[in-house]
This record gives C-alpha cells, sequence and structure tokens, in this order.
C-alpha cells in the first residue's frame, strides 16, 4: 500500500498550494485564458481561506493538495493538484479512490468539472468510472455516481 497521508492545510502551506497549482495547471490555464499572475493570486487566496485545503504526503513528503466539499448529494471535489515529479505514481488515483470509497459509504456521487483542453485529466477520470454529466463552455461536468 502506498504511504499516503493527508493533513489539513495550515496558513504556512498558502505558497506549497499555489506553487503546486501553478506546476501542474498553469499550461491548461494558459490555453483557455492565459495565465494573469496577479488574477491568479487573488482567487488562490480566496479559494485557500475560503475551502477546506488537504495537503497530499507522501512518505512525509508534501506531493499535492486537495480541496473538496460534502454536500447533502455529493462530494465536490474541487481541486486536486500534484506536483509533476510525483504524477503518474499512482498518487492521484489512491487519493480519488479514497474519496470516492468515502462518498460509497455515505450514499454519495462524486462530482467535479475538467478543463476541455485538459485531455490527460479527463482519460484519468474516464479510466476511474466517472462519467460525463455536461459541459459548459471551458470544463467537462464528470460525475462518479453513488454506488457506480
Amino acid at each position: 500500500m502506498m504511504n499516503l497521508k493527508l493533513r489539513k492545510a495550515t496558513s504556512h502551506d498558502s505558497e506549497f498550494t499555489y506553487q503546486t497549482k501553478k506546476a501542474a495547471f498553469k499550461e491548461y490555464v494558459n490555453k483557455v485564458w492565459g495565465w494573469d499572475e496577479t488574477e491568479q493570486r487573488k482567487m488562490h487566496e480566496r479559494r485557500f481561506t475560503e475551502q477546506d485545503v488537504y495537503i497530499i504526503q507522501h512518505s512525509g513528503i508534501d506531493v499535492g493538495f486537495l480541496e473538496k466539499v460534502n454536500e447533502s448529494d455529493c462530494v465536490i471535489v474541487n481541486q486536486i493538484y500534484i506536483l509533476p515529479e510525483y504524477q503518474s505514481k499512482g498518487i492521484g488515483t489512491a487519493c480519488m479512490m479514497s474519496i470516492i470509497e468515502e462518498a460509497g459509504a455515505l450514499n454519495l456521487a462524486v462530482q467535479l468539472q475538467v478543463l476541455k483542453v485538459n485531455d490527460r485529466a479527463i482519460t484519468f477520470y474516464d479510466r476511474l468510472g466517472f462519467l460525463r454529466s455536461g459541459d459548459t463552455d471551458t470544463h467537462v461536468l464528470m460525475e462518479k455516481r453513488k454506488g457506480k
């Protein structure tokens, strides 16, 4: 079993989470809107203070973060980013499987959205059994239904 742990982020983790998102996601944001450092910082600060953020640790090393919300009818995964050097090692899969299992125990679906230009993430969620439930101009909406 992979040596993974989630810990609640503290204010000291803000810069780590920003740099992780930038490293893992900037190329996709650039394709859709362009990366505006000032706007991205503002968005990060707002989200970091308003959302429950968890640091993903692998063998005691901070390798990424996720943010999820349990609603009455579903679990919403708002963000999950793994540092590029730790991607394709099963860490994201293990994190998502944990969320899926937790949601299943609560009889909840798991919902998320992915930028349409992020084929890699879409393929990842397809592989985990997520189905496309809709779309916006920029995003594919995906859902892992209850009990599936």
